[in-house]
């Protein structure tokens, strides 16, 4: 596989043998084809957070549509989040082995496959399949794109590059929330991933034309037959578990965070997972990963990050609808500003970590989630919009500050080798807080509205749970330490 280094090439002489490139135009031509990389990247990375934003618009109108409980309403985004989440570390793992272009071009046409089941659902089991099927196809965008970019730019200009990659999902957001408002008024909850599904096809033009392909030396059949699928199926199931027990209800009956046939389940098949990969020749998750410090604290940050995030995707529509009375279209507005100041701040904090340690961006950005929470778990029925849009606005610009820090964090932890196979574990990790936030959002509202506490005070204390939440993550990420601090006694 690709090591970073472009291939030379060599030009014609007047007396027509062939001569290396100068320097200089070597040094033009990487930078050039790096542009075109980072370019290239944009559509499919667009993807997932269109996905996303847009089906939180349609949330609110697909709870009503189907008559469904605010938990079972959570599973619309978990079922996505669930598969994407479970098969990122199998794309990042595959990824350091099989040409990473062909994995992209394959993950997006599942994703066009899963948005097409979603687009002709009528029913919630048919709209769940759908999401579930995008959410694999669309799971190697984000491991794939950190590892293409960690290999081919040089470490002083990695944070700069994660950091204008990683504004694409903001930015997305942005434009997808304010779109979706306007197409979930005038076309229902379904108006809400018709984007998705015309981005894919472009997104397959994009990485046919501007991503180079990086065959491996060997044949590819070979990674594929030896890989590690056992402890694929292990790692996916037993997360699949912790998660239907956070939210049994949609499955069983049994009211959530109560089967604990679920909790068992994942216990063992975790388990089982970690022995089977100390002992497996060529583990899927290389045991010098799950125990690599470095990779474990960030990793848990970026989750804490990540359950308040999802706490706050799942509780501010439904909040939004049903306190102030907005419509899609009101929706959709509002929700841009969260999105939007995460798209103005990422960048810069990409800027930022290259100059500055993660560990403040990161215990700053997690802390000033946990105050938006604070501030939401207050705010009486009769708030005004100005407040919580500002709000919002203040939460993107934590979440957008932390962001490429993390990023750049996790990605100088572990050899460049092995960049795909942690790019993808970190996400997994990421976004299982995503979905643990989801849920917790949903069973939480839910559970409190069955206990008969008025519909505000049911929001403002499902609120305030995620706020010890994130004063936990602020904490931990006080201890993150770069490379040059541990070389020199933890900067001292």
């Amino acid at each position: 596989m690709t090591n970073g280094t472009l291939p030379v090439k060599r030009q014609r002489t007047g007396g027509g043998l062939a001569e290396p490139e100068s320097t200089d135009d070597a040094r033009t031509r990487d930078e050039q084809l790096r542009r075109q990389l980072l370019m290239s990247l944009i559509f499919p990375s667009m993807l997932m957070p269109m996905m996303s934003t847009m089906s939180r618009v349609a949330l609110p109108v697909i709870r009503d549509t189907f008559e469904i409980p605010e938990d079972v309403t959570a599973w619309v985004s978990a079922a996505f989040t669930l598969t994407f989440m479970t098969m990122m570390s199998v794309y990042g793992r595959l990824g350091d082995v099989i040409d990473r272009k062909k994995l992209l071009l394959f993950g997006i046409t599942v994703f066009f496959c899963g948005t097409s089941v979603t687009l002709t659902a009528d029913s919630m089991p048919q709209l769940i399949l759908g999401q579930m099927i995008a959410g694999l196809g669309v799971a190697g965008m984000m491991p794939l794109g950190m590892a293409l970019i960690s290999s081919f730019f040089p470490a002083r200009d990695r944070g700069r590059a994660l950091g204008t990659w990683a504004t694409v999902g903001p930015a997305t957001g942005f434009v997808g929330s304010f779109i979706a408002g306007f197409l979930v008024a005038g076309w229902g909850w379904k108006g809400a991933y018709v984007t998705s599904w015309a981005l894919s096809l472009f997104a397959v033009i994009a990485v046919w034309k501007g991503i180079p392909s990086n065959p491996p030396a060997r044949d590819e059949s070979r990674p594929i037959r030896s890989f590690d699928w056992g402890g694929v199926v292990l790692l996916a199931a037993g997360l699949a578990c912790f998660v239907c027990y956070l939210s049994s209800r949609a499955i069983t009956g049994v009211p959530s965070l109560e089967d604990w046939r679920f909790l068992t389940a994942s216990v063992v098949m975790l388990t089982t997972f970690v022995l089977r990969e100390r002992r497996h020749p060529d583990p899927f998750v290389a045991p010098q990963l799950l125990f690599n410090l470095r990779f474990a604290q960030s990793s848990f940050c970026a989750a804490t990050r990540m359950i308040c995030m999802g706490g706050l995707s799942i509780l501010i529509p439904l909040y939004l609808t049903d306190i102030h009375g907005l419509h899609p279209a009101q929706l959709g507005a509002m929700l841009v500003i969260n999105s939007g100041s995460m798209a103005l701040i990422v960048r810069i904090g990409g800027g930022l970590a290259d100059r500055w340690t993660s560990r403040g961006l990161v215990s700053v950005g997690i802390l000033i989630q946990a105050i938006v929470l604070m501030i939401f778990s207050r705010l009486p029925g009769s708030s005004s919009l100005l407040v919580v849009g500002l709000s919002l606005g203040l939460h993107g610009f934590g979440a957008g500050l932390m962001h490429a820090a993390l990023h750049r964090y996790v990605m100088d932890s572990v050899p460049k080798e092995r960049a795909g196979a942690a790019a993808g574990v970190y996400n997994m990790f990421r976004f299982l807080g995503g979905v643990i936030g989801t849920s917790l959002g949903g069973v939480f509202l839910r559970q409190y509205l069955e206990d008969g506490v008025p519909t505000i005070g049911a929001y403002q204390q499902s609120f305030f749970i995620f706020v010890f939440i994130g004063l936990v993550g602020s904490v931990m990420a006080t201890q993150l330490r770069e490379k040059r601090q541990l070389a020199t006694g933890g900067g001292r």
